[in-house]
C-alpha cells in the first residue's frame, strides 16, 4: 500500500514536471516565431483599418491603410486623397491591430515602389512629393527637413522618378509645366495623389 502511494505521488511529480517542460518549450517557439514576423506582416493584418504614420522629416499621414507592398504603404486620407509611403520613410505607425497578416509573396514581392509610382504616373495624376534633406530652395536642409514637389510624375526609372512641377491645380500639360525635376527614389518620404477641383 505504502509503495503504491509513493509510485502515485512519482508519477503525479512527473507528469508536473512533463506539463511545466512542455509549457516552457511552447512559450520558447512562440518567441521565435514572434521574432519572425515582418513589420510588413504586421501591416498586413491592419488592411482597412485607420492608421497614423509618422514619416521621417515629421510629417504625418492618417487614414484608411488600403494595401501593402513589400516596400511600401497605400493610405487614403479623408476617404479620397491616395498616399504613398515607402517603408524606409515610416518612423512610427499607430492604429495596429493583434492580426497578423500574410507576407506578399509570388507577383505581390514583384509589386515594389516603383510599380506602384509607375501606377500614378500612368494615372497623370497630379502629386505632392515630400521629399527628404531638401527645403524646397536655397541651401540643403540640415535638420533632416523634408521639402515639397507639386506636378505630376512622368517617368519612374530603376531608382529616380521625373516630376513635371506645375500648380495643382492644372492638368499635365506642356504650356503649364515650369520645369522638370529628376528626384532619387531614396529621397522620397510620401507621394500624395491631390486629385484635381
Amino acid at each position: 500500500m505504502r509503495w503504491d502511494r509513493l509510485f502515485a505521488e512519482l508519477e503525479g511529480r512527473f507528469d508536473q514536471l512533463a506539463d511545466e517542460q512542455e509549457a516552457a518549450e511552447r512559450a520558447d517557439r512562440e518567441r521565435v516565431a514572434i521574432g519572425a514576423v515582418t513589420a510588413i506582416e504586421r501591416l498586413a493584418g491592419a488592411l482597412n483599418q485607420q492608421v497614423r504614420i509618422g514619416v521621417t522629416g515629421g510629417a504625418v499621414v492618417a487614414g484608411a491603410l488600403r494595401a501593402v507592398g513589400p516596400d511600401w504603404l497605400l493610405v487614403v486620407e479623408g476617404g479620397q486623397r491616395d498616399c504613398v509611403v515607402p517603408w524606409r520613410a515610416v518612423a512610427v505607425v499607430q492604429g495596429v491591430t493583434a492580426t497578423t497578416g500574410a507576407a506578399p509573396s509570388g507577383l505581390d514581392l514583384r509589386l515594389d515602389l516603383r510599380r506602384a509610382l509607375r501606377g500614378l504616373a500612368r494615372d497623370r495624376a497630379p502629386v505632392q512629393v515630400a521629399l527628404a534633406g531638401w527645403t524646397g530652395g536655397g541651401p540643403p536642409a540640415t535638420g533632416g527637413g523634408s521639402g515639397e514637389l507639386i506636378g505630376t510624375i512622368d517617368r519612374v526609372g530603376a531608382d529616380f522618378i521625373e516630376v513635371a512641377l506645375h500648380a495643382a491645380w492644372e492638368p499635365r500639360r506642356a504650356g503649364a509645366v515650369r520645369s522638370v525635376a529628376l528626384v532619387p527614389l531614396a529621397s522620397v518620404l510620401l507621394v500624395r495623389a491631390t486629385p484635381l477641383a
